[in-house]
């Protein structure tokens, strides 16, 4: 079998795979199929190139929409996914050239074709087609993710937001299974595969604690690690005190720990202060947005000597200690690992399947502003995955629901 064709055969499998694990996004395709809900909708797609954001294309393209897909990350793009779904009819993909340029030209090139609905992670595509000049086709996005909805919400406060945008990250079901469920597994399996760190024992200082970053932690105390976390907000560093972590500044952090995660979705995060302090070989990962939370460049500047000393590990030589960076410090969990398992994303690309196909005949009525997905959207999603599971749940009665309503009881029949 010739090489591409080897590569295709590798991705579908991966597709495949993906999607037996899920069964709530197989469901909702098939509404989608039946229903013809997004026909005629041209879809932008701008997430991780994973085979479970394949299968979300593929649902999409089932209910009729033509999809434009280019990935968020270029590090995290599966080469063997990415040429199955070239493939795929109805499926149009725009892969980076590796560079922040390259990249640049992938997005615009999807912006060129003017979709009507958006689908987006960090509200990369959404920047692109507002300075293109290219947003008034939308009918409605979605963004998945607490970075791209805080740039829409500021984009509206503006009144340069040109479409609305449901804000899926939003959601109970996503702070359940992505942030609560996904991160912190994904995040230290990405650990793991890079550096095969020994946890148990461990100095862990995870920067951030909302919901990535308390998962995180949680996972990392649970493998046995001294967990340490670094806040800006006094209602967090109080949860995270409460939850049993130590809690303190960063620098003290840096200096104390083994192992440093940020996950803030801020911007240096870590930067020359904190690496002149760390500890030898410390590690350096990063779990937060894009590649801005460490400062890369300010690390290699403090440098004697950067070496790769193992597939995406390398190590920096600072005043006789020796640090370590993980993935360039990307998202470590998509550019070191496989992203969030198949069962985690199953109800995330659910719900953004519906997401979509709701905008299509909702999007017109709604103002140019980040709306919550409607409630109804996720308690749906919930009776489907508990269906897939097989999992039957009790209802209120019409005499409690009265009840409930009136707060009064009615008279009970001798």
């Amino acid at each position: 079998m010739p090489p591409a064709a080897h590569r295709v055969a590798a991705g579908r499998d991966a597709i495949a795979w993906a999607e037996r694990r899920m069964p709530v996004l197989r469901r909702v395709a098939d509404r989608l199929e039946l229903g013809g809900q997004l026909g005629g909708a041209r879809v932008g797609v701008c997430l991780h190139g994973t085979a479970e954001t394949a299968a979300l294309v593929r649902a999409l393209v089932r209910g009729g929409a033509t999809v434009d897909f280019v990935p968020s990350n270029p590090l995290a793009v599966h080469a063997e996914v990415a040429a199955a779904l070239q493939q795929e009819p109805g499926v149009e993909v725009h892969l980076a050239a590796g560079s922040p340029a390259g990249h640049e030209r992938a997005l615009t090139a999807v912006a060129d074709r003017t979709p009507t609905v958006v689908i987006d992670d960090g509200a990369d595509l959404a920047r692109v087609l507002h300075a293109a000049g290219a947003a008034s086709a939308v009918i409605g996005g979605t963004e998945g993710t607490t970075t791209g909805v805080l740039r829409l919400r500021s984009l509206a406060e503006r009144d340069e937001l040109a479409y609305p945008v449901l804000a899926v990250n939003d959601t109970p079901i996503r702070h359940l299974f992505d942030n609560s469920l996904g991160t912190g597994q994904s995040v230290l399996d990405g650990l793991l595969r890079t550096t095969g760190v020994l946890l148990a024992g461990s100095r862990v200082a995870v920067f951030g604690y909302g919901a990535c970053g308390r998962a995180i932690a949680l996972r990392a105390h649970g493998l046995g690690a001294t967990t340490i976390v670094c806040e800006v907000d006094p209602i967090r560093a109080l949860e995270a005190r409460m939850d049993g972590h130590l809690v303190v500044p960063g620098l003290e952090a840096a200096a104390d720990a083994d192992v440093v995660i940020t996950a803030t979705g801020a911007i240096d995060v870590l930067g020359t202060a904190h690496f002149e302090v760390m500890r030898d070989g410390a590690i350096l990962a990063n779990a937060g947005h894009f590649d801005v939370e460490i400062d890369v460049a300010g690390l290699a500047g403090l440098a004697s000597a950067r070496r790769t000393v193992r597939p995406l590990v390398d190590e920096f030589d600072v005043g006789g200690r020796t640090v370590v960076l993980v993935a360039e410090g990307r998202v470590i969990n998509l550019a070191a690992a496989d992203g969030h398992p198949a069962g985690v994303m199953d109800l995330l690309f659910a719900g953004q399947a519906v997401a979509a196909a709701w905008l299509t005949e909702h999007g017109a009525g709604l103002s140019p502003e980040v709306h919550a997905v409607p409630a109804a959207i996720d308690v749906d999603l919930a009776r489907l995955a508990l269906d897939a599971q097989g999992v039957r749940i009790d209802e209120l009665s019409d005499h409690q629901r009265r009840y409930l309503v009136n707060w009064s009881p009615e008279p009970r029949s001798a």
